[in-house]
């Protein structure tokens, strides 16, 4: 039996074949995360084939994003696939993946309130929604709950929030240096990197890049860049709270982390099952400290079809499956996913209040303030292009930081200026 599909090139009708019991369609469907996660999507996969018998869905566990991107270069790439935001201009360009909206929409999919409109954005290309959003994770603060007491600070006069909602760079300051005054133990980490700098420069009302759209250079030399940078370096460079560079190389910030060594850490959503495995460790989330606006960077996935699925209808099918509330409810328990499936990111299989951290919310209520990137043939070529000029704001004895942010913007452009042409970014 055939059925009717669109071509997304010609719009020309082709022939989409429908399985029987004894013939099913088969799907391949490449997924990364930690085993523990892809796991939690195996038994969604083996539900729907339970539930879809003339359907067959094999899950493929890629390492991690990148090696997603080499399988569907190569010559029998997956029907259905999870892809990181950061690769949408990459896998577009190449003609990879083929436009949703109109697929989901014909069946039903409801993107109103149902999902989270910037994760939405955040995959929309041409004015055309690429990929399905999966997961939004914000960056935000971790701390150890032991080592950073806010009614232990209120006693001694310091400075500390009044809530988990929002919080002050003099703030995340104060515990910083309050963790720190405990033996052995540091205040902080913040990764040595653009993606770590960055949630730091957009609250202080600085810029990244020179167009959103089409950027050719970064702009840290700008002055508003350049005046973030100045008081967030105040708080990320002095020794006394910060972890050296020596002191990293014998033991990770994350290990010391855990180890109840460090007061903060910067991270993501993935980050709660490993910590949860430490049962002396005490943790829970604040966002990302304010500047001058609450803004943070994101771990944003989607999931997509290929350009030519073994059948477009039944991978259609599959990925609204997939998205269901009661799908998505048995992955977030996995304790890795921050849904952009509203229902599920506010109810009990997200929030888990029975466990740490005990303020889940936060990653709800910081998901409004990320602010995405422009869509770039490579983000990792850009970090490596100018990782030792950032290395050096945090770690230099003496901080020219007029010399340095020249040396990052210019460092960048080899990167920026070398770009495919854009078809238009995400919207934002």
């Amino acid at each position: 039996m055939l059925a009717g599909a669109c071509d997304t090139e010609t719009g020309e009708p082709q022939q989409d074949p429908v399985g029987t019991v004894k013939n099913p369609v088969k799907l391949s469907f490449m997924a990364y995360g930690a085993d523990e996660e892809v796991e939690a999507m195996q038994s969604t996969v083996d539900q729907f084939n339970v539930d879809h018998p003339t359907m067959k869905v094999t899950l493929q566990h890629a390492a991690d994003a990148d090696e997603v991107i080499d399988r569907l270069n190569a010559k029998n790439p997956p029907d259905v696939y999870l892809l990181s935001q950061r690769d949408l201009a990459e896998v577009a360009k190449q003609g990879l993946n083929q436009p949703l909206e109109e697929l989901l929409d014909s069946r039903g999919v409801d993107f109103g309130d149902y999902y989270k409109r910037d994760a939405i954005d955040s995959f929309s290309l041409d004015s055309r929604l690429q990929c399905m959003p999966y997961g939004v994770s914000p960056m935000v603060i971790y701390y150890n709950t032991n080592l950073i007491d806010w009614d232990a600070m209120k006693e001694q006069g310091l400075d500390s929030p009044a809530s988990h909602a929002a919080w002050t760079l003099d703030q995340f300051n104060a515990a910083a240096e309050f963790a720190a005054s405990r033996p052995g133990a540091k205040g902080v980490y913040i990764d040595p990197t653009l993606e770590g700098l960055a949630p730091f420069v957009y609250s202080g009302d600085g810029q990244l890049f020179d167009d959103p759209a089409d950027p050719t250079t970064l702009t840290l030399s700008d002055d508003a860049s350049r005046d973030a940078l100045s008081r967030t370096l105040r708080v990320l460079r002095p020794s006394k709270v910060n972890l050296t560079p020596r002191q990293l190389r014998k033991e990770s910030a994350l290990d010391r982390f855990k180890t109840g060594k460090l007061g903060m850490i910067a991270g993501y959503r993935n980050m709660v099952p490993e910590l949860r495995k430490t049962p002396s460790l005490s943790f829970d989330v604040m966002p990302m400290p304010v500047l001058d606006s609450q803004t943070t960077v994101g771990d944003v996935s989607g999931l997509c079809i290929s350009a030519e699925p073994s059948s477009v209808s039944a991978a259609a099918d599959f990925i609204v499956d997939i998205i269901s509330t009661e799908a998505v409810e048995r992955v977030a328990e996995a304790g890795y996913l921050v849904p952009s499936n509203n229902e599920v990111a506010e109810g009990e299989a997200f929030l888990q209040p029975d466990q740490l951290p005990a303020h889940a919310a936060v990653f709800n209520q910081t998901v409004r303030n990320i602010v995405q990137p422009p869509l770039l043939d490579s983000w990792d070529d850009l970090e490596e292009a100018v990782h030792a000029p950032i290395y050096k704001l945090f770690f230099n004895r003496v901080l020219n930081l007029e010399e340095l942010t020249e040396a990052i913007d210019e460092a960048s452009k080899s990167i920026l200026e070398n770009q495919d042409e854009p078809s238009e970014t995400a919207t934002n």
